[in-house]
C-alpha cells in the first residue's frame, strides 16, 4: 500500500493555522501570552481543554483527506470560511487591540470560538477513516464542540481578569 495514501490525511487542514499561530502569536497582545494566558486557569478547564486539543489535533491524522461528494464540498467551503474568520480575529487583536471589538469578550474570545466553524469543515472533509468508525463526524464534531467549549471558557477566564 503506497505511503501517499496515509499522507493524505485532514491533518494537512491543520498545518495552515498551526503554522500561523506559530507564526503570530508574539503579535497578540500580552494577555495571550502562555505567561498571563495559562495562569492561574483552573485545572478543570486546563487538563479538560489540553486532553480535548490532543484529541482534536490527532484525531484528523486517521481521517482521509477528500474532496469529492457534496458534503465534503460543503466541508471544504466551511473549512475555508472558518480559517478566514480564525484569521480575521486575529488581525483585529493584532491591529486594533484598543477597539472596542477587542476590548469586548465577544471580541477578546473570537480566536477560541471560531475555531469550531473550521472544526466542523474539517468534520465533514474526513468522514472517512483509515479504521472501521461508525459516525466519525458527528464524533469529531461532538469532542471539536466540546473543545471549543472548555477553550472559550478558558479565554473568558482571562479575559474576566483583565
Amino acid at each position: 500500500m503506497p505511503i501517499r495514501k496515509y499522507l493524505k490525511n485532514c491533518f494537512l487542514l491543520l498545518i495552515p493555522i498551526l503554522l500561523w499561530n506559530i507564526l503570530l502569536v508574539d503579535y497578540l497582545p500580552k494577555a495571550y501570552s502562555p505567561d498571563f494566558f495559562w495562569k492561574d486557569i483552573p485545572g478543570y478547564i486546563g487538563i479538560t481543554e489540553n486532553i480535548l486539543r490532543i484529541v482534536v489535533m490527532g484525531m484528523p491524522l486517521i481521517m482521509f483527506l477528500s474532496i469529492k461528494t457534496a458534503t465534503q464540498k460543503r466541508g471544504l467551503l466551511i473549512y475555508l470560511i472558518g480559517v478566514m474568520l480564525y484569521f480575521l480575529s486575529w488581525i483585529v487583536m493584532i491591529l486594533i487591540p484598543e477597539s472596542s471589538w477587542s476590548q469586548s469578550a465577544a471580541g477578546f474570545m473570537a480566536p477560541a470560538y471560531t475555531t469550531i466553524i473550521w472544526f466542523i469543515g474539517i468534520a465533514l472533509i474526513g468522514s472517512a477513516s483509515y479504521f472501521k468508525i461508525s459516525n466519525l463526524t458527528f464524533i469529531y464534531m461532538g469532542v471539536s464542540l466540546l473543545f471549543v467549549i472548555f477553550h472559550t471558557l478558558h479565554t473568558y477566564v482571562v479575559f474576566q481578569r483583565l
